[in-house]
């Protein structure tokens, strides 16, 4: 089945102790999505819900993240704050003639704005975030390097009934250094506005973390008069004209694994295998 030009697939690449895991399935049944959309509090869902795509990132050790639709649709604000209901009605009087105009007030945002980053994952052992002052190394990532394996996993869209576009992707490469992750939350209200948010995760191979760099982007499309309309439709042209109006920078410190993995404590020396 081909969904923007992508055929289903279940995909296990490691290196390392990591494996990662991409799976690109369907688009969710109704029936799926109307059950979800209750059990979520939701009035409705994105058009295209891709429930069971996943893209995860797994230590041999158990712990690691994963990025899905639904816990970043859990992400979403049930009760619409007042930027959004502001927007919302300079939306609905742009576009009065519109079916859609006179649902849009419900108590819950119908742009399915996200500030998720990510599920963490692990029993006993999992990340530990903390604030981090070190920040990703861009001009690293910019050098030639090998890509071993790349995969784009689609979460969600909608098409906010032809007025505009809301969706959450996530796309990962990795190289022999490390890898590089993006999940990207992209929004434009036509007439109205442009939001982006962008989880960016990197790990060297060296390193006893990852860095996690949350950026949150927006602007009113009236203050983009001086861009050339063809770019709303780009995020990665458009995002430098989006002002940043939230950063939030972190370190995903692995859990302590230097002690079994060298064997120095004698209450942590692994076990054979039976």
């Amino acid at each position: 089945m081909m969904i923007h030009g992508f055929k289903s697939s279940n995909q296990d690449f490691n290196f390392g102790p990591w494996k990662v895991t991409a799976i690109k399935t369907h688009i969710m049944k109704s029936a799926d999505v109307e059950k979800l959309a209750e059990e979520m509090n939701m009035p409705c869902l994105p058009e295209m819900m891709f429930g069971d795509n996943v893209l995860k990132i797994q230590h041999s050790s158990g712990f690691g993240i994963e990025f899905t639709a639904k816990d970043a649709l859990r992400r979403v604000n049930k009760n619409q704050g007042v930027v959004k209901v502001a927007c919302a009605e300079e939306w609905q009087e742009s576009r009065s003639e519109s079916e859609h105009s006179k649902e849009v007030v419900k108590p819950y945002d119908w742009t399915y704005t996200t500030d998720y980053k990510g599920t963490l994952l692990g029993n006993d052992l999992m990340f530990n975030a903390v604030p981090s002052t070190e920040r990703i190394n861009t001009e690293k990532l910019k050098a030639r390097e090998q890509i071993m394996f790349f995969e784009e996993v689609l979460l969600f869209e909608d098409e906010l009934h032809d007025h505009g576009v809301s969706s959450l992707s996530v796309k990962i490469r990795v190289m022999p250094s490390g890898f590089f992750l993006l999940l990207r939350f992209f929004l434009r209200v036509d007439g109205v506005l442009i939001r982006m948010n962008d989880t960016r995760l990197y790990h060297e191979s060296d390193k006893t973390f990852m860095l996690r760099e949350y950026t949150s982007r927006e602007s009113k499309i009236s203050n983009l008069s001086h861009v050339p309309p063809p770019l709303y439709t780009e995020p990665n042209e458009i995002s430098q004209y989006l002002p940043i109006t939230e950063t939030i920078y972190e370190k995903l410190e692995f859990p302590t694994l230097s002690q079994t993995e060298t064997g120095d404590s004698p209450d942590q020396v692994s076990q054979p295998a039976p």
